[in-house]
């Protein structure tokens, strides 16, 4: 039996955050941190789904940026980091947002939001040069997590919680050129958790305090950064290309000369089309050698590159792409939500990329009887066994578990009927375009596999 509803086009009518967040914790992606004690602003839980995609978007990331390539090698390196880390980079004096304080409802606000605009709680007090009073001055604010390593806190036992993961790849600079035996061109990447104590968090998980980076370092000769600036910028937008971003809501946006960071040549941001406007997913940036050269200047060591043919000595410069996990979730998940109209029924779908869907093939028993369920559980443990994530569901009608596993973004259902007993085949639905077609139970695993690799 096949379907003729068509499979996906570009582009698809914008999903909401609400509609997202309600999808989100309805499903299993995402929950409200500290729920049963009414949450905590900002943080949030991945669910049994989120993790998975989580998990997915991670391990797709570093398949594209370490495993695939020759040039880069992974890194893991601690949250915690030596003070002085971060006063070499410049974090302890230099990472702070400008804060007014309302002397009306005495809240805390960004300064360049409100610039020009009125305070939001409850007033009309504006920040403007008419209504200044109406506030304090700007002041500064580190957006670092402060902490106390060991049990007696004081000046000398102040550590910080990273807000980035890029420094951790610096320090360890000549620990991976060293023991991979590397020369520039090579990278250094890593993914892990990061904080910042955001003053105004907020979109769901697209900003948040605690959020997971994927980071890489790449290290060239100077003369050659143009080249590979052009090289990332380009390679970094195709990879949400690739996984199903449609590339109409996606742009490059470069930062002018007043906008650069103090250590960047250039910067440009990916971003994404969300319902509350265009806002970076990633950026792409040349640090130049500013990051090597002051953490060689703060320790005393020497941290460069010898070519012991030529000679040559010379500190590389840096091109950096830099994501967040938690935003790219989010992304994916807004660019993949979809609802249709089949026989007047609501139908949603997640046309999440194979590679990402959380899970790849769910297992349906048509009826609880006749030895049904007890062959669905063998087929999918025959899918598990070759590692391929599966769901088995055997509550309600047929249709009703398509549309539980179309909502979650399964690409494929596998139903068990009266057939597979007696012909040894099952019908397989494909998500996108709900057609179904038979499999022999006996080239399910090769088939899924063939597929998820294709």
């Amino acid at each position: 039996m096949h379907c003729s509803t068509p499979s996906r086009r570009f582009p698809l009518p914008a999903a909401s955050i609400e509609q997202i967040v309600n999808l989100a914790k309805r499903r299993g992606f995402v929950y409200q941190a500290s729920e049963i004690y009414g949450g905590l602003g900002s943080c949030w839980d991945y669910g049994p789904l989120g993790a998975e995609l989580k998990r997915n978007v991670k391990d797709a990331w570093w398949r594209s940026m370490v495993s695939t390539r020759r040039d880069v090698d992974g890194l893991d390196s601690a949250v915690l980091q030596h003070p002085d880390v971060w006063r070499a980079s410049g974090h302890v004096d230099t990472f702070s947002d400008p804060l007014v304080d309302c002397r009306k409802c005495k809240a805390r606000f960004r300064a360049d939001d409100l610039d020009g605009a009125t305070c939001p709680i409850r007033h009309n007090a504006a920040l403007n040069d008419a209504c200044r009073e109406n506030f304090t001055e700007p002041r500064a604010f580190n957006l670092m997590f402060q902490t106390h390593l060991g049990p007696v806190e004081g000046s000398a036992s102040v550590a910080y919680l990273r807000p980035e993961t890029a420094q951790g790849i610096f320090t360890n600079f000549l620990n991976v050129m060293t023991t991979s035996r590397r020369k520039p061109p090579f990278g250094i990447a890593q993914i892990g958790k990061s904080f910042r104590n955001e003053i105004t968090p907020g979109n769901f998980i697209f900003r948040t305090r605690e959020f997971e980076q994927m980071e890489m370092e790449y290290f060239v000769p100077e003369a050659d950064w143009e080249t590979w600036y052009a090289y990332w910028r380009e390679a970094r937008m195709k990879w949400y290309v690739d996984l199903g971003i449609d590339p109409s809501n996606l742009r490059y946006r470069d930062h002018d000369a007043e906008e650069l960071a103090h250590y960047a040549k250039a910067t440009a941001d990916i971003e994404y089309k969300l319902p509350i406007g265009w806002k970076e997913l990633e950026g792409v940036a040349c640090r130049s050698d500013f990051d090597l050269k002051r953490h060689a200047e703060a320790s005393g060591k020497t941290i460069e590159y010898f070519d012991g043919q030529t000679r040559e000595r010379y500190v590389p410069w840096v091109i950096e792409p830099a994501a967040g996990v938690d935003r790219a979730v989010l992304c994916f998940l807004m660019d993949a939500y979809d609802e249709q109209d089949v026989e007047g029924d609501v139908r949603t779908v997640l046309h999440l990329d194979r590679r990402l869907a959380p899970v790849k093939v769910a297992v349906f028993p048509l009826v609880k009887k006749d030895g049904m369920p007890e062959l669905s559980m063998e087929i999918e443990d025959s899918l598990r066994a070759r590692g391929i994530a599966t769901a088995y569901d055997q509550s309600g009608a047929i249709g009703r578990r398509y549309r539980r596993q179309d909502e979650i973004g399964t690409p494929w259902c596998i139903t068990v009927d009266g057939e597979t007993k007696e012909h040894g085949t099952v019908t397989l639905r494909d998500r996108d375009t709900m057609e179904q077609e038979r499999v022999a139970v006996a080239d399910l695993p090769a088939l899924i596999t063939e597929r998820l690799l294709g």
